[in-house]
């Protein structure tokens, strides 16, 4: 059995999308996943299930939770190895960063660079991003809210067909070590 990480985009965010986490692990136990666990309220869910494609997975979870909740809601499915070279490839010195500074945005596929080549990112020091496989590192100082590069890095246009979902490093931390 292999262990999963679930990320829920845009769920419990200003009141929209309500999906309340022991409802989330009641849909994911129901799809037969096991040793099922949430972490916050913004979409992360750890589960035990067999070796399948996380697209796969992913596109159960998507089922189950329109199902239940009556609106779809994209879902990225990544295993803890994957989420493990996450933290090893991180770009940015990451122990001396706060949670809050550091993210990583996970993809559905794997973006060109050409898709970022019109940033100019001098422009927007100091901070910084990084595409690794299938996820976009992020340094903002001053946090993601207050972020002008994260604004012109997470434009439609620039992640056209490709789903993408965002989690601070702490939450990222965290995952791994739920994971394990």
């Amino acid at each position: 059995m292999t262990t999963y990480a679930a990320l829920l985009r845009g769920i419990n965010v200003g009141g929209k999308k309500k999906v309340p986490m022991a409802e989330l692990r009641e849909v994911l136990e129901g799809l037969g996943y096991e040793d099922v666990r949430t972490y916050l309220q913004s979409g992360n869910a750890v589960f035990g299930g067999r070796d399948a494609a996380p697209e796969v997975l992913a596109a159960e979870i998507e089922r189950g939770v329109e199902e239940r909740f009556g609106f779809s809601v994209a879902c990225l499915v990544v295993d803890g190895p994957y989420l493990e070279s996450v933290v090893e490839g991180c770009p940015y010195p990451a122990s001396e960063r706060e949670g809050k500074q550091l993210h990583a945005t996970f993809l559905s596929a794997q973006p060109d660079e050409g898709r970022f080549a019109a940033i100019d990112r001098e422009a927007f020091l100091p901070e910084e991003f990084s595409v690794g496989e299938k996820v976009v590192y992020l340094y903002a100082p001053e946090g993601l809210g207050r972020s002008r590069l994260a604004e012109a890095v997470f434009r439609p246009a620039v992640f056209k067909g490709i789903d993408a979902t965002t989690r601070n490093w702490n939450t990222v931390v965290k995952l791994v070590e739920m994971t394990r």
